[in-house]
């Protein structure tokens, strides 16, 4: 990450927090009241500390995207036990690893997009995870590109994947902060099966564009079988839930060839 530039006349943190360490070792300089705030990690992670842990890590990622030059993305949700084909489980998620190669097709895809626009739009951002986040990442990386992973610390599956672009690989404690930052620069959102997570992604994007708080851009779920048994849209409708015209604020497709061309005819907002 690079600093800022400096153009006032101050003395810098760096300066002054590099000067601490060569301090008299005194019981007064071992004193936690003695540390500076900002280096002071017990004093960041105090309860009263949240707001400023928050605006931190909003601003962590924007900043280093922004230096990067990222102007756009295409996001991926989808499960995180979804299988490589060519690495079963054994478990029941191995019947669904054919979605794992449609992720790597269509990230490889709009990564070729991404590179003929100079890699800063059409960049694929995924939760930077094991299955279809690494089958997105993964097809970016094949195709010569970079690509975004906004990893979260959890109790299992928290280490991101090894086709993440280091420089763009971020770790997220809070999950309201990384979803924005999901959305934040999003062209298209791409949806494959997936559980909790991927369906809290979707409901919230959705939720997002339906009451006008996001432009509406591509949303695409990848799978009509999986989606139609996992939630009766029709239903909805019925039952007076939605408006028969939120149906459209989604598409269906299978390939990756088809999700593509869904993303250029999707229409425009201000038509």
């Amino acid at each position: 990450m690079k600093d800022d530039p400096r153009s006032h006349p101050f003395r810098d943190s760096l300066q002054d927090a590099a000067a601490v360490r060569a301090v008299p070792d005194t019981a007064q300089t071992r004193a936690p009241a003695y540390r500076l705030a900002f280096a002071d990690t017990d004093f960041l992670t105090r309860e009263a500390l949240r707001p400023v842990r928050l605006q931190l890590e909003l601003l962590k990622p924007q900043l280093v995207m922004d230096e990067r030059g990222i102007a756009s993305t295409v996001v991926l949700f989808g499960g995180a036990r979804i299988p490589a084909p060519e690495r079963p489980t054994g478990g029941p998620a191995d019947a669904l690893s054919d979605w794992y190669e449609v992720a790597r097709r269509f990230a490889l895809a709009v990564t070729e997009r991404s590179m003929a626009a100079y890699g800063r739009d059409w960049v694929v951002c995924t939760g930077g995870g094991p299955g279809i986040m690494e089958a997105g990442n993964r097809g970016a990386h094949e195709a010569g590109g970079q690509s975004i992973g906004l990893n979260i610390v959890l109790p299992h599956e928290q280490a991101p994947n090894g086709y993440v672009t280091p420089d763009l690989c971020f770790n997220f404690h809070y999950f309201a902060i990384r979803k924005m930052h999901f959305l934040m620069r999003a062209r298209a959102i791409a949806v494959f099966p997936g559980g909790f997570g991927t369906m809290d992604e979707l409901f919230e994007s959705l939720t997002l564009i339906q009451s006008g708080r996001m432009k509406r851009i591509p949303l695409l779920l990848f799978g009509r079988a999986f989606w139609e048994r996992l939630v009766d849209w029709q239903a909805l409708v019925e039952a007076g839930m939605i408006a028969t015209g939120d149906l459209a604020l989604f598409r269906f497709v299978e390939t990756a060839d088809e999700a593509l061309a869904a993303i250029d005819a999707w229409p425009d907002p201000a038509c």
